[in-house]
């Protein structure tokens, strides 16, 4: 699944911007830079470990991935939303990766749940009309399914970091 964010498209509840699920593989929307959670430092080429916070910035708007409690326009479920301008937000841009294992590995599945309201970022497959026909709803779950698997399917990858690669190995002896 890809998750985009477009411009002139607000969502129904809050009037923030919407963020939706492409099938398109070359869909220039669909860039999301991963960054340590609000208020935190994350070096880049850290590993980003199951269990930790995160923030996901759109690469096209600066804008983060949020959500809060008011209902999304299609599914009736939680609303997703774009927010903030050039990467600042608030607590509420926050997701946590859930994830097996000990760090979020490439071509692994995995999950974002939501660090205030723990509803899971979804897709389910309820399509907007104009201007944005055909584009899928993404919004919060409150529950896991296989509606909430995502996985990364391109972009660019840092190395992990020395400091990350001495871990690894001392972990191992």
């Amino acid at each position: 699944r890809r998750a985009g964010s477009h411009g002139g498209s607000p969502s129904a509840g809050s009037g923030q911007q919407s963020v939706t699920g492409v099938s398109a593989a070359d869909d220039g929307n669909s860039y999301w830079q991963v960054r340590g959670r609000t208020a935190a430092v994350c070096q880049r080429g850290t590993p980003v470990r199951c269990g930790q916070a995160i923030r996901l910035t759109h690469l096209g708007t600066g804008r983060n991935l949020h959500s809060h409690r008011f209902t999304s326009p299609l599914s009736g479920n939680q609303e997703v939303s774009a927010f903030g301008e050039a990467g600042e937000g608030d607590y509420l841009d926050d997701w946590t990766v859930v994830c097996s294992g000990m760090y979020w590995v490439r071509d692994d599945e995995v999950r974002f749940q939501h660090t205030s309201t723990d509803v899971f970022l979804s897709v389910t497959g309820e399509q907007y009309g104009r201007p944005i026909n055909g584009q899928k709803e993404v919004h919060g779950m409150a529950t896991s399914s296989q509606n909430n698997y995502w996985k990364v399917m391109e972009g660019i990858f840092m190395q992990p970091s020395e400091a990350f690669k001495a871990e690894r190995y001392h972990a191992e002896l």
